[in-house]
């Protein structure tokens, strides 16, 4: 598993509220930091695809087990 500086917990949320709030959470950390979604919005998976190429932050890691998604971005 690699490494990550601060988690977001977005499970529950359906689409746009994950990235919304990752947005917000990214806002808060330095760049170079990871953050590390987890989601159970099947959407999310493109949504974050969009919004990394969007933002100029980078996208780890993005898979799935469970029914839960997760995700590891890096802030640019």
């Amino acid at each position: 598993m690699a490494n990550f500086d601060e988690e977001l917990d977005a499970s529950g949320l359906n689409c746009p509220l994950p990235i919304l709030r990752a947005k917000k959470a990214l806002g808060t950390i330095d760049s170079g930091k990871v953050l590390r979604i987890i989601a159970t919005d099947p959407g999310s998976v493109k949504d974050f695809e969009a919004f990394a190429k969007q933002t100029g932050n980078t996208l780890l890691e993005s898979k799935e087990a469970g029914g839960k998604y997760e995700f590891l971005i890096k802030k640019a």
